[in-house]
C-alpha cells in the first residue's frame, strides 16, 4: 500500500503529463470499447432478424434496399408487387413457407406491418396481453410501441401515412388494439401488426370514389414483399433465378446483402479500430516519455530510497504502478465513455425507429480493454522500471 501511495503522489506531482497521458489513453480504450460495443449488438440483431429467412421477394430495385426494408425495416421498400405474382409464388414447390408483408403506413413513426399471423409466429413472439387479430383493422402492437405511445388493450389510434412520422391520418379508419406482444429482443419489438386486409381497406377507402373503383383495386391488389423460407437448401440455386427471369419481381438473398453491407461497416470499423490503435500507441510512447524522464528527474529521491533500505525492485516497483495507476484510471473512464457514447448513439438510433443499440449492457469481450490498457502501460514502463532497478547509489552520493 506505501508503494502504491508513493506512486500516486509521483503521479500528482506532474499534473500535466499525467492527464495528457490518462487522456490518450482513454480515447484508445473509449474506441475499442465503442466497436466491441456497436459491433457486437449489430451481429446479435443482424443473425436473430434473419434467422430463418432464406429469400426477400419484392419489386425490382436494390437487393440490400430490399432486404433493409422488408427484414430489419430501417429503409423504404423499392414498391409494391402483384398479389397474384406472390400467390403463384406460394405453391411453388420448393417454398416451404411465404409470408407477405405490406408496409406504407405508420404510427408515431413506427411501422404498420400488414401481414399473416405466420410473422410473429416465424420469431417465436408470445403475447403478453390480448389476443392475435382475429378480422381486419385489429392490430396487435409490439413491446417498444406499446411502452413509447402508451398503447393498450382495446385501445384505437388511427395510421398515418408514410413510414415516418408527420404523415397524413387515415383519421376515418381507425385499428384496434387486439394484443400486445411480450418484448422478443427482435424487430417485432418496434413494430405494429395487422391482418393484410386492414392496409387494402385503408387504401382503397382512401382513394376508391366508387364502387366500381373498390372492385379494380380488389382486382389488382398488391403486397409489399414476401419473406421465404425454403423447402430444401437446394431450393437456393434456382428460385432466386426463377424470380427474377420470369416474374417482375426481384429475389434478394438476406445472407448474401448483409455479407456485402457488413463489408461496407466493417470499413469504418477498421478505421475506428485503426484510430484506437493510433492512439494507444500514442499514449504508450507519451507513457514511456514521461516515466523516463521522472526516473532521470527523481534519481536522487530514488537512490535516497536505496539507502534507507528499499531494495532495487521496490524502486523499480514504484515506476510500474504508476503506469498501473494509469492504466487502470484510463480503462474505467475508457469503458465508461465507451458506453455514454453507444448508448447515445442508441438513443437516436431508437428515436428514428432504427436498429437498437444500448450501453447499459456488459459483453465478456470487454474484458479485453483493461488487459489492452495494462499491456500498453506496462510496455512502456519496462524500461523506465529497468532503468531505476539498475540505480547506482554509490555513484550518486559520489557526484553530489
Amino acid at each position: 500500500m506505501k508503494l502504491l501511495s508513493v506512486s500516486w503522489r509521483y503521479l500528482l506531482s506532474q499534473p500535466l503529463a499525467a492527464a495528457l497521458n490518462l487522456l490518450l489513453l482513454t480515447l484508445g480504450l473509449a474506441s475499442i470499447s465503442f466497436v466491441l460495443l456497436v459491433g457486437e449488438q449489430l451481429d446479435h440483431a443482424f443473425e436473430r432478424d434473419l434467422a430463418g429467412i432464406d429469400l426477400v421477394v419484392g419489386a425490382k430495385g436494390s437487393p440490400l434496399q430490399l432486404i433493409l426494408a422488408g427484414v430489419f425495416h430501417v429503409d423504404v421498400p423499392t414498391g409494391n408487387i402483384a398479389l397474384q405474382e406472390v400467390q403463384e409464388l406460394e405453391k411453388n414447390p420448393q417454398v416451404a413457407e411465404l409470408i407477405p408483408l405490406s408496409l406504407g403506413d405508420s404510427f408515431r413513426g413506427f411501422r404498420i406491418v400488414g401481414t399473416s399471423p405466420a410473422y410473429p409466429a416465424h420469431y417465436q413472439a408470445s403475447l403478453a396481453q390480448g389476443a392475435i387479430w382475429s378480422q381486419p383493422m385489429q392490430a396487435v402492437v409490439g413491446a417498444e410501441v406499446a411502452h413509447s405511445t402508451g398503447l393498450h388493450v382495446g385501445a384505437q389510434f388511427a395510421g398515418s401515412h408514410g413510414l415516418g412520422a408527420g404523415g397524413h391520418a387515415h383519421g376515418d379508419n381507425n385499428y384496434q388494439v387486439s394484443g400486445l406482444l411480450a418484448p422478443c429482443a427482435c424487430v417485432l419489438d418496434r413494430l405494429v401488426l395487422t391482418a393484410t386486409e386492414s392496409v387494402w381497406q385503408v387504401h382503397e377507402k382512401a382513394t376508391a370514389l366508387d364502387d366500381e373503383d373498390r372492385k379494380i383495386m380488389h382486382d389488382e391488389r398488391e403486397v409489399t414483399m414476401a419473406l421465404i423460407r425454403y423447402r430444401s437448401p437446394l431450393a437456393a440455386v434456382s428460385l432466386p433465378r426463377l424470380v427474377n427471369t420470369t416474374t417482375g419481381m426481384q429475389a434478394a438473398a438476406p445472407a448474401v446483402e448483409i455479407t456485402r453491407l457488413l463489408r461496407m461497416v466493417g470499413v469504418g470499423t477498421d478505421v475506428l479500430r485503426g484510430f484506437g490503435v493510433v492512439l494507444l500507441l500514442s499514449a504508450g510512447l507519451s507513457v514511456f516519455i514521461a516515466l523516463w524522464s521522472a526516473v532521470r528527474e527523481r534519481r536522487a529521491d530514488l537512490a535516497m530510497l536505496r539507502m534507507l533500505g528499499a531494495p532495487p525492485a521496490k524502486v523499480a516497483g514504484i515506476v510500474v504502478c504508476e503506469a498501473l495507476l494509469l492504466a487502470l484510471l484510463a480503462s474505467a473512464l475508457g469503458l465508461l465513455l465507451g458506453h455514454l457514447i453507444v448508448h447515445g448513439v442508441g438513443s437516436w438510433m431508437q428515436a428514428q425507429r432504427s436498429l437498437p443499440l444500448t450501453g447499459l449492457i456488459w459483453l465478456p469481450v470487454e474484458w479485453s480493454v483493461p488487459a489492452v490498457g495494462v499491456s500498453v502501460a506496462l510496455l512502456a514502463a519496462l524500461l523506465p522500471a529497468i532503468g531505476a532497478y539498475r540505480i547506482d547509489v554509490t555513484t550518486l552520493l559520489n557526484a553530489r
